[in-house]
């Protein structure tokens, strides 16, 4: 994924939430306590750092943006600790409204061994004052018009309230600004008019009634909630299984993550609206902005705490994932000893091959159609030469090593083989697949190597396609242009 990280810091985000301090006590544990069945931490440390949309402030702050802050306080020692820490990060303060009658949100984590044991929680989910929404809703008109986009992130605090969030959305609009909430409660309605959601499947599960299990009830549930919800488009975090956006009218896209150590997942919704709306803000497009949302994700799980992810740590998972779309290029000898050691761990390997010059949807339907025949899918795509021999002069127009990096960014692929035509036999030998695909343009007696497949126990499928599609076509039509 390439991504210019330096236009985060042009861009300047509202967020609107429940401000917290989340104070942590670090210690270790040697002995239980005689007065109660219970652990004795030995302290050896103390700090505190802004959680709750706090922490969304953190994220973006990380991440080199500008950033403006809509909330609610108590007063006291712990209000001017929560503004003192907004202030170390530049963070325009003029909207955090302090309420005599309620407390500063504080959550103490007592943590051992890298373990949370404890968690005390000094709070009110009272709703504020309608003097305070008031004092808010007219710092949000004079706020909006000077920020990229806004954030809002619920902690169901007594803050986001149905009223407040019609006040926001129409004013955002009137602005032109987008609006992004992560939401809490059951009651999705009170987001009506939001730009874009993003709940977890746990909280989408009870919010729409649907027990989440499989990809199907996740779509059904996601359906649910647009149209009760009134809110534009939905995005589901779904933990190590990624995040899937929804949006009426298109097919739902599906993110996967990369399987990673989780020490903690606090605040990983934080850091993916933050990093989402920073995506957004800086003119990605809202897939590229999701998928760059998945990628802190999967970083910060992998801190203690309600923690962030650096412009450095982004910049290298971003590599990582490049480097490992390029591993997926394998050499035929490479491949053969790969796939002797898949079929001992009796892993289905299924195989299709092509110039997939051009890839277009007809393409991207026989892969996908073809990974879900087994466990390993692997593509073995002819070499330059080949390509230029069986579809004429000018072809490729895409060359071999530039077509192996666009199939590895599939999700669908595993493995990409470059081959010339007249060795495919010798590649089928080597692979040994259990399945080898083509469209149902094919006959099944015009397949080469279908007398190999089937010598020693393998078999052909024949991928329906539904749409005369091809990139000859396409290129051709290109060049009547």
């Amino acid at each position: 994924m390439q991504i210019d990280i330096s236009r985060f810091d042009h861009c300047h985000l509202l967020v609107v939430g429940d401000l917290m301090i989340d104070e942590y006590v670090w210690g270790e544990v040697d002995r239980i306590s005689p007065e109660a069945p219970v652990q004795v931490v030995s302290v050896k440390n103390e700090n505190s750092t802004l959680g709750g949309s706090g922490n969304v402030v953190n994220n973006l702050v990380a991440l080199g943006a500008r950033v403006s802050v809509l909330g609610v306080t108590g007063i006291g020692e712990d209000r001017k600790l929560l503004l003192n820490r907004l202030t170390d990060l530049d963070v325009d303060t003029r909207g955090v409204i302090p309420e005599r009658s309620r407390p500063t949100t504080k959550k103490t984590r007592i943590i051992a061994e890298h373990q949370q044991v404890l968690r005390i929680d000094r709070e009110t989910k009272k709703q504020v004052a309608s003097s305070t929404f008031k004092s808010l809703t007219n710092l949000a008109e004079k706020i909006i018009p000077e920020v990229d986009l806004i954030l809002i992130s619920d902690y169901d605090k007594g803050l986001i309230t149905r009223t407040l969030i019609a006040d926001l959305v129409k004013i955002a609009k009137n602005n032109n600004k987008i609006t992004i909430a992560d939401p809490k409660g059951l009651d999705f309605t009170k987001y009506s008019g939001v730009s874009l959601l993003t709940p977890n499947s746990k909280e989408a599960s009870l919010a729409s009634g649907v027990d989440i299990s499989d990809d199907n009830s996740l779509a059904a549930a996601a359906k649910i909630l647009i149209k009760r919800s009134g809110i534009e488009k939905l995005l589901i975090t779904c933990g190590k299984d990624g995040m899937v956006l929804f949006e009426p009218g298109s097919k739902a896209f599906k993110i996967s993550t990369k399987t990673r150590e989780v020490y903690d997942v606090a605040g990983a919704g934080d850091t993916v609206i933050a990093v989402l709306g920073l995506g957004m803000a800086a003119g990605l497009p809202l897939k590229e902005a999701t998928a760059l949302a998945n990628t802190a994700a999967g970083i910060v799980v992998g801190k203690v705490g309600t923690a962030t992810v650096s412009k450095r740590e982004l910049l290298q998972a971003l590599k990582q994932t490049s480097e490992d779309n390029a591993s997926k290029y394998k050499s035929l000898n490479e491949i053969s000893q790969l796939c002797r050691k898949l079929q001992k761990d009796r892993q289905r390997i299924v195989l299709t091959n092509g110039c997939f010059d051009l890839l277009h949807v007809g393409h991207i339907r026989l892969l996908s159609a073809s990974k879900q025949l087994g466990d390993v899918m692997i593509v073995a795509i002819d070499d330059d030469d080949s390509v230029k021999l069986l579809k004429g002069a000018g072809r490729p127009v895409i060359s071999s090593t530039e077509r192996v990096r666009i199939l590895s960014a599939l999700d669908s692929v595993d493995y990409v083989v470059v081959f010339a035509t007249s060795e495919l036999d010798g590649v089928i030998e080597a692979i040994r697949p259990d399945v080898l695909t083509k469209g149902s343009d094919y006959e099944s007696a015009d397949i080469l190597g279908q007398e190999i497949v089937e010598s020693y126990g393998g078999r052909i499928e024949l991928i329906p396609i539904t749409e005369a599609i091809s990139a000859t076509q396409i290129i051709n039509n290109i060049k009547k242009c």
